[in-house]
């Protein structure tokens, strides 16, 4: 975490949109772009707008759970359909899935700015997001996008804090990246299993489960919760309902991640087949 007051971050955030004049805000609901909306709203007040793309690939509480976010960052917040699925560059689910859905995106998100007079595009990517493959940079550096965040050198836990101070319902909200995140590179995208993953992480966090991943590995789904409360999801096998929605989901059955979940799992077989393609950042 950064040595500078969370008020001093947030000034620094203020000083470098205001100067922008007007702003789309591509908005994932996450902390991060959280932020990014909350600190356009303050520095442009209507001229800054939130934008959300609504597909198979976003979990149906996370949609709602933005506008929620929104309202409290002070900004209007557009959904809008993205069709992701029917690119076959996306669905095919390569390493560089992400870059293809965050072209899409960053078009929709230029189709809007143009549409209600916006000068720039903004993304929630942070000073920690450079040190994995992450090919979504690669497409806003290519859509022209600014990361304010990354431009003023927060981290994770910095973000965390101005979200914090700004009252942001999220603030501590675990990372959720899109479910399609949850199929091993070279599983076809569709939506079939994308349901079936979000059917069994909406089960879990029923049960209490905070920060969960339901990965699809065909007739098996692999679980994984907090490292400190996988006893818990250990015990919890031994319960029917889990077995029912496993069931109701279209496997055949359950696994448990040992050591519990963590951060860029997805990327390990990256790294087991020699150096990250050369789109990713250094670490």
């Amino acid at each position: 975490m950064s040595a500078r007051p969370p008020q001093d971050l947030l000034d620094a955030l203020l000083a470098a949109v205001a100067p922008l004049e007007s702003a789309v805000v591509a908005f994932s609901g996450g902390v991060d772009s959280s932020v990014v909306l909350a600190v356009a709203a303050r520095a442009l007040g209507p001229r800054a707008l939130g934008v959300t793309g609504v597909s198979p690939s976003l979990a149906a509480d996370e949609a709602a759970d933005a506008r929620r976010v929104a309202a409290a960052a002070g900004s209007a917040l557009l959904l809008v359909e993205t069709d992701e699925l029917d690119d076959p560059d996306y669905a095919s689910n390569g390493p560089d899935r992400c870059f293809h859905c965050k072209r899409g995106l960053y078009a929709d998100c230029a189709r809007v700015a143009t549409e209600r007079g916006l000068r720039w595009i903004l993304n929630g990517t942070n000073a920690d997001d450079v040190g994995d493959w992450r090919p979504g940079l690669r497409a806003a550096d290519d859509a022209g996008v600014r990361s304010p965040l990354l431009e003023c050198g927060l981290r994770k836990d910095d973000v965390r804090a101005v979200a914090r101070l700004l009252g942001l319902p999220n603030w501590d909200k675990p990372a959720q990246p899109c479910l399609a995140s949850r199929l091993p590179y070279g599983t076809r995208v569709t939506r079939e299993r994308l349901a079936a993953v979000e059917a069994v992480e909406a089960f879990l966090r029923r049960r209490g489960f905070r920060d969960v991943r339901a990965r699809h590995l065909g007739e098996e789904v692999r679980l994984e919760v907090e490292p400190s409360r996988v006893p818990e999801l250990q015990a919890l096998r031994s319960d029917p309902a889990l077995a029912h929605a496993v069931r109701a989901a279209g496997f055949q059955h359950c696994t448990v991640q040992p050591d519990g979940l963590r951060s860029g799992r997805l990327n390990d077989v990256l790294r087991a087949t020699g150096p990250l393609p050369p789109e990713a950042p250094a670490p």
